[in-house]
């Protein structure tokens, strides 16, 4: 019951917000008609989850490699170009997570927004990555396992950590009050800042692109958890009755 809730919640109306969030400030027409945004992902969700699970092992086994190949790659050129202050950035956050103020301050943030990020980050302590990997087809059962435990490594101890680099070097949050208040009030609003701030101006749609299709793999892999579920509850019949809700 759970997972069906976070299924329809989590793992796609917030997915939805969040990456429309992120693009309608450089794209004034969703500004007015934001419903487009999300009748075009519900339709391309949909052409994706009534074909099964090889379908969506298939659409996101070829979006998933280009969107994280391109963020990273984007990173690292301005990580490389600013080489001489990384070290000076790990320096602060060290500094910043050991001093007084985040004892007391941080305590509410990392019980709050810290649990959130890291859910929304890698499904750690969720459960429903299980349900992926239980589909997979091979011959060691280890092997999967390795695979689910190189996911969080990658997603959040070198890609969450690239893009706090990112943020850090290029002084991001200096001088961007919008960043705290009103609707750019997002993680992908300050990191496309630091990635103009760090690169160029036509970096922030390498962003965009990267939220977009993460937001719509995500859509596909949260649809089959939660079908998944709503099937052991109600049957295999009720298989399509889920997917049009979705």
């Amino acid at each position: 019951v759970i997972c069906i809730g976070a299924s329809l919640g989590g793992g796609n109306t917030f997915q939805v917000v969040q990456s429309l969030g992120a693009i309608q400030q450089d794209i004034p027409f969703l500004n007015d008609y934001n419903w487009v945004y999300g009748l075009v992902m519900a339709f391309l969700v949909g052409i994706v989850i009534i074909g099964g699970i090889r379908s969506i092992g298939a659409v996101a086994g070829r979006i998933v490699p280009f969107m994280c190949g391109a963020y990273v790659l984007t990173a690292l050129f301005i990580l490389g170009k600013n080489f001489f202050l990384i070290d000076d950035a790990i320096i602060s956050i060290f500094q910043g997570a050991f001093n007084p103020d985040a004892v007391y301050g941080g305590f509410i943030g990392v019980l709050v927004i810290g649990i959130k990020r890291a859910v929304f980050s890698n499904e750690a302590g969720t459960g429903s990555a299980a349900i992926a990997h239980s589909a997979a087809k091979t011959d060691e059962p280890v092997s999967e396992g390795i695979v689910a435990l190189l996911e969080p490594f990658i997603d959040t101890v070198i890609v969450c950590t690239m893009t706090a680099l990112v943020i850090i070097i290029t002084n991001a949050t200096d001088g961007n009050e919008m960043l705290f208040d009103g609707p750019n009030k997002s993680g992908a609003a300050l990191t496309s800042i630091a990635f103009q701030k760090g690169g160029y101006e036509w970096f922030k749609w390498i962003l965009y692109a990267a939220v977009v299709l993460f937001c719509y793999s995500t859509l596909i892999s949260w649809s089959y958890y939660g079908e998944r579920c709503f099937t052991h509850l109600f049957g295999e019949q009720s298989s399509i009755i889920f997917k049009l809700i979705f």
